[in-house]
């Protein structure tokens, strides 16, 4: 059984009209991006500075919604609102966890649309 995408392209496509390029540049972008959030995230928790995580996580929600990782996204709110009004501080680690796993394996699949990509314009 093939494991369960948690990437979709469908709401890019409609923003780029399906062109392979502009796909490319979205994910080359977002994968910048990742390295950002991963360590401005882990960065931010380790010094407790939540202000800054929540803020990083509201940008971060954006980026992984065009990839139609929603679940990601909503989680991120989460922790946004969280940070917002100081709740639930012990659960902030866990929320952090979850996107560096989640974001690794969209970082797998977007690879391999990236390879595909390059493969078809070739």
């Amino acid at each position: 059984m093939e494991d369960q995408k948690i990437t979709s392209l469908a709401y890019l496509d409609e923003v780029t009209g399906g062109d392979p390029e502009i796909t490319k540049e979205f994910i080359e972008m977002f994968f910048e991006q990742i390295v950002e959030f991963k360590t401005g995230l882990r960065e931010y928790l380790s010094q407790k500075l939540y202000k800054e995580l929540g803020e990083l996580a509201h940008k971060a929600k954006s980026s992984v919604m065009t990839f139609g990782m929603n679940d990601l996204g909503m989680h991120l709110k989460q922790l946004q609102l969280k940070t917002q009004k100081l709740e639930e501080i012990d659960s902030y680690e866990d929320h952090v966890v979850e996107f560096e796993t989640l974001i690794d394996q969209a970082q797998k699949e977007l690879t391999e649309v990236l390879e595909k990509i390059e493969k078809e314009t070739l």
